[in-house]
């Protein structure tokens, strides 16, 4: 179907591209569905969609994906709109910036974390309360008020 006008929806919940165990591959990868690396990878990777890394896989890269799931060793900063996932067989050494971060017993680490404060709906309107201080001025406001 090349040359094809017809413009084809792409699902960013399957996995539009593996790169197998016997494959080495050197460059960026820009991919607007989801990614399985069970081979080596050295560059950078822009995924739309999830990319998971394989037990067996070596990834040196910069990952920017919906969700990332690491099995294998990966060195380079990720940055999720999701959650990303070192599994007890992962290795991750690389900055991270997520929404959700998992670590499972025996996964390794090393690295510095920032998270995305997901949006809040509670009555507070998303502000952080000091608690000290809270009941400080509530004593207040009841002192104010008569001991009320």
């Amino acid at each position: 179907m090349l040359g094809s006008s017809k413009s084809k929806r792409i699902d960013t919940k399957t996995t539009d591209t593996l790169i197998g165990a016997s494959t080495i591959c050197e460059g960026k990868i820009m991919s607007e569905a989801s990614l399985r690396i069970e081979g080596q990878l050295h560059g950078d990777i822009e995924c739309a969609g999830d990319i998971t890394i394989g037990e067996n896989a070596v990834v040196q890269s910069n990952i920017q994906a919906r969700d990332v799931i690491i099995a294998g060793k990966v060195k380079g900063n990720i940055h999720t709109k999701g959650k990303l996932l070192v599994t007890s067989s992962g290795v991750l050494v690389g900055n991270i910036d997520v929404r959700s971060f998992i670590v499972q017993e025996g996964g390794i680490f090393q690295g510095s974390s920032a998270m995305q404060i997901a949006a809040v709906s509670d009555k507070s309107g998303g502000k952080v309360i000091d608690a000290q201080a809270h009941k400080q001025q509530k004593n207040e406001q009841q002192a104010a008020s008569g001991g009320n």
